[in-house]
């Protein structure tokens, strides 16, 4: 078990934690006390995600969240460059459109 200290508050960190889970989906959804985020494992292929983990903030914490991602997706990006995020290609609508023969 390691042990970190960090913001002047002594943390341990399980070597089961420190593992980890890899996640490419995160569901958010909220209440008027709470903020949830479930991150899950989509794999091609397979019909459903097993989330692997769930989180829950109040508020409060969930925006403090919110302003560390911002931080240090702005100090990653000065370092290594920017995050690219492809959009999606559209996708064709069914049948054919109104005013078309």
């Amino acid at each position: 078990m390691a042990e970190m200290k960090q913001f002047g508050i002594d943390l341990e960190l399980d070597d089961a934690v420190a593992q980890g889970h890899y996640s490419n989906l995160a569901i958010i959804s909220h209440s008027t006390s709470e903020f949830i985020i479930d991150f899950a494992t989509v794999l091609p292929g397979v019909q459903k995600a097993r989330v692997k983990s769930r989180i829950i903030l109040t508020p409060e914490h969930a925006k403090r969240l919110l302003r560390s991602l911002q931080d240090n997706i702005v100090r990653y990006e000065s370092n290594v460059g920017k995050i690219e995020i492809p959009t999606p290609p559209p996708t064709p609508e069914a049948g054919p459109k109104m005013g078309q023969a």
